[in-house]
């Protein structure tokens, strides 16, 4: 009565087993691989590798970057994993392991697991973004994912704070302003070699703040909780003044709930995949 977890990224795949259904026990990383067939042979050896039976496995559950297809079943479309776009992960794990299979957008996936292992454990409405190279969002409601037609796409907000920040030719949304890839293209550095001390770390914050605000108007959370590798990261955009600027931008409207980083790390994708397989069998 096993489950398998894995959260597939556009860096690294994690894989875990959870025997107990309450923790993970065994776990291991890879490299993710851009072709699907190869890359599904390295994600089943690493599953193997975990020490799991094929009989054992009860139900597989996981977050992929991407777009999911409509069927649920893999990605329809991603900008980074384009070899997995149209591939079905459902039968690629199908002709290994009789087991019901679940997948969900692994931004979605970790900001279930935020809510329910993680910083916004205890809160009925979380607000949950991530910050790398790209921004992604979720709203997860008494422990579960708000429902929505084709997902959450915060990034894609447009954020017309000043056009010459951007420029003309780029369009001012939110990812564009404050992702690791936008930044690299602006300062023409990665993100990791801008010292802390530089201002465009500050600047960053206010442009996030505004997006912030956004998510507070929109979906009214008792918390927002931060994740990715320019939150969590060496250098980040730092958490004080993110959350002075969104009281700025929010400006006695409303009250600004609580901003938080997230508690959970890397293994949040896995941690959210195991609070997805309990409710699919909830509703099984």
């Amino acid at each position: 009565m096993t489950y398998l977890l894995f959260d597939i990224g556009g860096t690294s795949t994690r894989v875990a087993l959870s025997r107990d259904h309450e923790t993970l026990s065994e776990h291991t990383t890879i490299k993710t691989i851009n072709d699907f067939d190869t890359g599904m042979k390295a994600l089943i050896a690493a599953a193997e590798g975990l020490g799991v039976e094929k009989e054992e496995v009860y139900l597989i559950a996981g977050g992929i970057r991407g777009l999911l297809s409509d069927d649920r079943g893999g990605m329809h479309n991603d900008g980074i994993l384009t070899g997995w776009a149209g591939k079905s992960l459902a039968r690629g794990f199908k002709k290994h392991y009789d087991a019901p299979f679940v997948l969900e957008n692994d931004t979605a996936v970790a900001g279930l697991g935020e809510a329910h292992f993680g910083a916004g454990k205890g809160s009925s409405i979380v607000a949950y973004h991530t910050v790398s190279t790209g921004v992604g969002g979720v709203k997860v409601v008494d422990g579960r994912l708000d429902p929505a037609t084709i997902g959450f796409e915060p990034g894609h907000q447009v954020l017309d704070i000043d056009r010459t920040i951007l420029g003309d030719d780029i369009e001012p949304t939110l990812e564009n302003l404050v992702s690791g890839t936008g930044l690299e293209s602006r300062m023409g550095t990665k993100p990791k070699e801008i010292p802390q001390e530089d201002v465009i770390w500050d600047e960053l914050a206010s442009y996030l703040a505004q997006g912030l605000k956004n998510t507070v108007l929109y979906w009214s959370p008792e918390v927002i909780v931060l994740g990715g590798s320019m939150i969590i990261g060496d250098p980040k955009i730092p958490l004080p003044a993110i959350r002075k600027y969104t009281v700025e931008a929010l400006d006695g409207f409303v009250d600004c709930p609580l901003i938080t980083t997230a508690a959970l790390g890397d293994s949040a994708g896995l941690w959210g995949a195991l609070s997805l397989a309990r409710q699919y069998e909830e509703v099984e």
